[in-house]
């Protein structure tokens, strides 16, 4: 029989592997029996005859497909898929197919080198008996991004970068004439210019920006912008564009549109806000309110194809990091020439509706305008007024406040989900070191601008894409939500048992999210409130923008759009060149086109998430930085098979007790109930459990806190 290297007999086993490997590697490849023997070096009968077996066993398993009698190749309708490559650093690598199935195992000696979010073809491995199924990258499409950030290391001979998370299987290699005089410490962006492949393992690059030292708050906020691939300064090009815009308003333009300037109107924004893109108007129109919903006409300043659209295209959001926002549209736009400042006429986009005192809209209509606020708010000021508080206007405001109480309550009857969101906020200093950690909740004075933007929105959805049986509806970018995953909707139903609650997880969508209201409101103020929250959230899916509506789950609404903040999101300023286009007799625009746009819009909304997370992450941890080995009570928010997160109830910080210290027992990861279970004592860590921690380590480095349970 053959032998293999070292003397070692081939037994059935190790056959299956290299014929398995021979496959996957020629994905595209026909090979007869006689090419199988010469290629593994088959050189008895016994071994011949097995390897035919076992292509005989592969076609059944449909690893294979036959060709002809003699003959076999890799079936790539079930073997080899398209889809997206996430690296772990924990080496626990997978690959998320393009259909959205079940991600796959991928070790890191079958990952090609793979980046994280990198577009990849795989083939599936053949599944061996008590394994869990595994995929090969047989190719890297297209690279998620060409540059990294990180430390600059810098030897006699040569230098690299040390990446932050260590992203990479290597460091990335750098020329010393590359080094754009970078010096050890350095955090440095370097710009990928060779990969991994076959005959070199090694990451090569070449530096194209100094970021600064380590620490330094600026040099970490860049950071944290380039590592996600995120501009952190605007090109110089676009600023100058923005500069040359006029921002004189002609008697001819205000012609064009309806005047409201005497219309009494306000904005209400966060206290620290500066690019106002939405404000309210309100006055009584015999028995009825006319309200009308002012948007900052961005479009008419910013022409589509233009140096600053193309900027703003790429961007397609702005980004708020914990003490600084990066801007979709240079500041001159955002923060002077659309901004709509009090006591400054402003070109908008509106929507005016018509209204009785129960919020019920009689008519409404879209239009141009030319507005003046009469006054800029700040949340704090007008909760004030809402709450009885003598302020400027305040009739006005209650009376908002009311219509905005009666579409509130008539979009939950209507089926919408109660989500209440806690945002995690930080006060800083001039230096932008954090000084103070606080949850901000929403109140009436948010939630009166929040059910009028919906309002808002919904009605420019309703406008296009309502429309006549049999009649097509013109292209539209919608924000979309799709129902709960159904095994997730079942995997809550299930838990939320144990604590006494009933839920449904089938029947029409407004039942399913009546009976989750319902679980939201009956665990209030409960030991387990957080806990049923977090996994309620699992369940649901993401909001994105697409084309094709689907509408919106979480709202209740059939149509929905996103038209108030052209400012700060790209998809608005769609929305609003569309309806330009529509109300003066245009045809549908090209709908693959918007489809196109609407995903780079989706995808970079979700970067800019990250890097948000990111900076609170940082900030969180250098809060904490001076108060090692303090105490505090805390509650078990997060729980996995390597530790347990938990937040520290005073000031919302999170941090992990890693598995090593939890050393009184063995504890086993129960994933369907979220807690760790003790095999001797029994001992459990639910999520949701309060806890006294101490604070351990905190390392800005890695943006991670550590913590030990307290005696």
């Amino acid at each position: 029989m053959s032998k293999k290297k070292g003397g070692k007999r081939l037994n059935k086993r190790m056959l299956q592997e290299m014929l398995q490997t021979l496959f996957q590697q020629n994905p595209n490849e026909t090979f007869s029996f006689k090419q199988v023997f010469k290629a593994l070096k088959l050189d008895t009968h016994p071994t011949k005859m097995m390897a035919v077996d076992l292509m005989e066993e592969m076609a059944w398993d449909d690893f294979l497909s036959k060709v002809s009698d003699n003959s076999y190749r890799l079936n790539l309708k079930t073997q080899v898929q398209e889809g997206t490559f996430i690296r772990k650093a924990n080496g626990k690598n997978s690959f998320q197919p393009d259909d959205g199935g079940t991600p796959v195992f991928v070790s890191e000696r079958n990952s090609l080198f793979a980046m994280n979010g990198d577009r990849v073809k795989v083939a599936y491995m053949a599944r061996r008996e008590k394994h869990i199924k595994e995929a090969m990258v047989v190719e890297i499409l297209s690279h998620k991004r060409d540059q990294a950030v990180g430390k600059l290391k810098v030897e006699k001979d040569y230098a690299f970068l040390v990446t932050e998370g260590n992203i990479f299987v290597h460091d990335v290699l750098i020329p010393k004439k590359k080094l754009k005089g970078g010096k050890t410490g350095d955090k440095a962006v370097v710009k990928i210019t060779q990969w991994p492949s076959k005959d070199s393992k090694n990451i090569v690059g070449e530096v194209i920006d100094i970021l600064g030292k380590e620490g330094d708050n600026n040099v970490e906020m860049h950071a944290i912008l380039a590592q996600y691939g995120l501009p952190y300064k605007y090109p110089k090009a676009v600023e100058d564009a923005a500069e040359k815009i006029d921002p004189g308003i002609t008697e001819q333009e205000i012609k064009r549109r309806e005047d409201f300037r005497d219309v009494w109107t306000c904005t209400i924004d966060p206290k620290d806000a500066k690019d106002f893109d939405d404000a309210l108007s309100i006055r009584k129109q015999g028995k009825l309110w006319e309200v009308g919903v002012h948007i900052a006409d961005v479009s008419h300043y910013v022409k589509e194809g233009s140096v600053i659209d193309k900027e703003a295209t790429k961007r397609a959001t702005s980004v708020y990091l914990v003490d600084r926002t990066i801007p979709m549209l240079p500041e001159r736009l955002c923060n002077f020439i659309c901004s709509l400042r009090p006591d400054e006429e402003k070109l908008c986009y509106s929507v005016i509706f018509h209204l009785d005192d129960e919020a019920n809209v009689k008519d409404y209509h879209i239009a141009h305008t030319v507005i003046k606020s009469n006054r800029r708010y700040a949340y704090e000021e007008v909760q004030d007024i809402l709450m009885g508080k003598d302020g400027d206007y305040a009739t006005e405001l209650r009376t908002l406040d009311q219509l905005a109480k009666c579409l509130r309550e008539r979009r939950f009857k209507g089926g919408a989900v109660k989500f209440d969101r806690e945002e995690l906020h930080f006060d800083i200093d001039e230096k932008g070191k954090p000084i103070r950690a606080y949850f901000k909740k929403s109140n009436d004075a948010t939630q009166l601008i929040e059910e009028f933007m919906l309002l808002a929105n919904r009605t420019v959805a309703e406008s296009i894409g309502r429309v006549k049986k049999g009649v097509k509806a013109k292209t539209l970018p919608y924000r979309i939500h799709d129902q709960p995953d159904p095994t997730k909707l079942e995997t809550l139903r299930e838990f939320v048992v144990k604590f006494g609650y009933k839920m449904k997880t089938s029947g029409t969508k407004g039942a399913i999210s009546k009976s989750l209201n319902a679980l939201m409101d009956g665990c209030q103020g409960k030991k387990e409130q957080k806990l049923i929250e977090t996994v309620a959230l699992r369940a649901m899916m993401k909001a994105k923008y697409s084309t094709h509506n689907i509408g919106h789950y979480g709202l209740a609404f059939e149509y929905y759009t996103h038209f108030t903040s052209p400012i700060r999101r790209y998809p608005d300023t769609m929305v609003h060149r569309l309806l330009t286009k529509y109300q003066d007799g245009a045809r549908s625009a090209n709908q693959q086109k918007y489809e196109e746009l609407c995903e780079h819009c989706s995808d970079m909304e979700q970067t800019a998430q990250m890097a948000e997370r990111d900076s609170i992450k940082y900030k969180m941890v250098e809060f904490m930085e001076d108060k090692i080995g303090n105490e505090y009570d805390a509650h078990i928010s997060g729980i996995q098979s390597y530790g347990i997160y938990c937040e520290i109830d005073e000031n919302h910080c999170e941090g992990m007790v890693p598995m090593r210290d939890l050393d009184d027992d063995y504890y086993d990861f129960d994933e369907r109930n979220y807690c760790l279970v003790g095999r001797r004592h029994h001992h459990k860590y639910q999520l949701g459990d309060p806890i006294r921690i101490k604070v351990a380590r905190a390392n800005l480095e890695k943006r991670q806190l550590d913590f030990a349970l307290a005696d």
